[in-house]
């Protein structure tokens, strides 16, 4: 249960390994939906740091996704964080992250920007060398480009397999509960819900080990949608009660569960 093509990642926001008291308290925020709150802290940094200015975009482009509003703050700290890029790594992460804000425009049903997307990511792939740690999430965004706005399952299973195999070179976990997720809903539409249960059940693990609480709802419910009764009863009510510990978000989700009548009983 997601809208399609969602994506709950980005590389520059994973809980940090460095013991970094700002990165600590910004993951901590965000994985809680405390996006506003999160990008303040960031904002000191941002106005002269090219990689904070990203970290703050990539917070606020998220909030977007989750909720389905602040689409001109994003907007905003997009356009300085790419003015603050100056090599082709930066300029190529920034493209990047246009290029997914975009496509969250265009999904959620707030403006078709469906080819500012694809023309974004286009530079993204351009910019970013082989071995950059931002590769991996390009490669998951034009997997969800291909699949929900191309309409190529073929194309979009290539890229999801190429940013796992680049999320595990990397250890960036996060990304990795959200290509396990993508590549096991793939996997249930073509009828192989073994796979696909265990697809979602490792996202599900992932998300709980890293705390990132927002994104645990989603996965609840992606994974009740293959499992038997009574687990999956189970598994759908614990997400509603998540959503609502959540004030509603995500927005989709919510609205998803709000018709589903097991769920709620």
């Amino acid at each position: 249960m997601s809208p399609p093509g969602s994506s709950d990642s980005d590389s520059d926001l994973r809980p940090n390994r460095v013991d970094d008291p700002v990165d600590t308290a910004v993951w901590r925020l965000r994985s809680r939906g405390c996006w506003h709150d999160a990008a303040a802290l960031l904002t000191p940094r941002a106005a002269g740091d090219a990689s904070a200015a990203l970290k703050r975009t990539a917070v606020l482009t998220e909030r977007c996704m989750f909720t389905s509003e602040g689409w001109e703050a994003a907007e905003d700290a997009l356009r300085a964080a790419e003015a603050l890029a100056l090599t082709d790594d930066e300029r190529g992460a920034t493209a990047c992250e246009r290029g997914y804000l975009a496509y969250a425009s265009t999904l959620l049903g707030v403006r078709d920007r469906a080819d500012e997307a694809r023309t974004a990511l286009g530079r993204a792939a351009a910019l970013l060398g082989p071995g950059s740690r931002t590769r991996p999430l390009l490669d998951f965004r034009r997997g969800l480009i291909a699949q929900h706005l191309a309409q190529n399952p073929t194309g979009a299973q290539v890229a999801f397999q190429r940013a796992h195999a680049g999320a595990t070179t990397h250890g960036d976990e996060l990304l990795l509960s959200c290509t396990w997720r993508h590549l096991a809903a793939m996997a249930e539409q073509e009828g192989d819900l073994a796979e696909a249960r265990r697809g979602f059940a490792e996202s599900l693990r992932i998300r709980e080990e890293l705390g990132y609480l927002i994104g645990i709802a989603p996965a609840l419910a992606a994974l009740a949608e293959v499992e038997e009764e009574p687990e999956a009863t189970r598994l759908r009510t614990e997400a509603v009660r998540l959503v609502r510990l959540l004030g509603g978000v995500p927005v989709w989700l919510a609205e998803q569960l709000r018709q589903a009548p097991t769920a709620t009983a």
